[in-house]
């Protein structure tokens, strides 16, 4: 029997079944003799073999590997709150399931937090990719979107969108629920009064399958979901207490 997790790896995958055995087990051998883990792999509605590639790691892990499964798609940032929400763990610890994210970044992460604090600082320690392993196009579109979040939302990240981070469940919790909100958790955890650190990550070719992004689908949801994010930011009030009378 291994000690109750106190980071929870959570993962969701949408037809990954080429890349899910390696990425568990890279997990597992970055992070065994760090820290007491588990990992939960939110299935968001697969149409391959994602789910039996899964189930039949279950034996290797002794318990610390966990499935969850949507009926039907729902999205990238529904997957991970099932799976945070699932999670046992005080921290959370994210990666994207293509196995672009290296889980040997995941102590280097978690290092700059102290775990065992109860309860957690209010910190999110996210990801920052130094040489990104895709094709021109999506890196040009990455830089650019990367450039006018940061200057419109004022994130203190130069690269909010990648998928390595580590934050308190609690905090998690705490942000409001939206579709692609993912992808904007710095300018997220501001609002929330929290704390924002930039760790420099490295970043893979894709392993196996197909990306389930193009940029038309990026663009117009990601200018949609900034104009959200600004009022969100805007409308955001953080001094006020309230002292319960005798």
């Amino acid at each position: 029997m291994h000690a109750d997790p106190l980071v929870s790896v959570v993962i969701p995958v949408k037809d990954e079944a080429a890349n899910v055995t390696t990425l568990a087990r890279e997990i597992r051998q970055a992070l065994d003799g760090v820290v007491p883990f588990e990992v939960i792999f939110v299935d968001d509605g697969s149409t391959d073999a994602t789910v039996n590639t899964l189930a039949a790691l279950k034996n290797e892990f002794d318990g610390r590997l966990r499935v969850l499964r949507h009926l039907r798609n729902a999205g990238q940032s529904a997957a991970i709150t099932s799976g945070v929400r699932a999670a046992r763990g005080l921290w959370i610890a994210t990666l994207d399931g293509d196995g672009q994210n290296d889980p040997a970044d995941l102590p280097n992460l978690l290092a700059r937090v102290d775990l065992t604090r109860d309860p957690p600082a209010r910190v999110l320690v996210q990801g920052a990719r130094l040489r990104r392993e895709d094709d021109w196009l999506r890196r040009v579109f990455s830089r650019v979107a990367n450039a006018v979040g940061g200057a419109l939302l004022q994130d203190q990240t130069p690269d909010s969108g990648c998928g390595i981070k580590v934050l308190p469940r609690a905090l998690y919790l705490e942000l409001p629920y939206f579709d692609h909100m993912h992808r904007f958790m710095p300018a997220l955890a501001l609002r929330a009064g929290a704390t924002v650190q930039c760790v420099g990550v490295h970043h893979r070719p894709r392993g196996g399958g197909q990306s389930k992004y193009g940029l038309n689908n990026r663009l117009w949801a990601g200018l949609v979901d900034l104009l959200g994010v600004m009022w969100l930011r805007r409308r955001a009030r953080l001094d006020f207490q309230a002292r319960e009378e005798s």
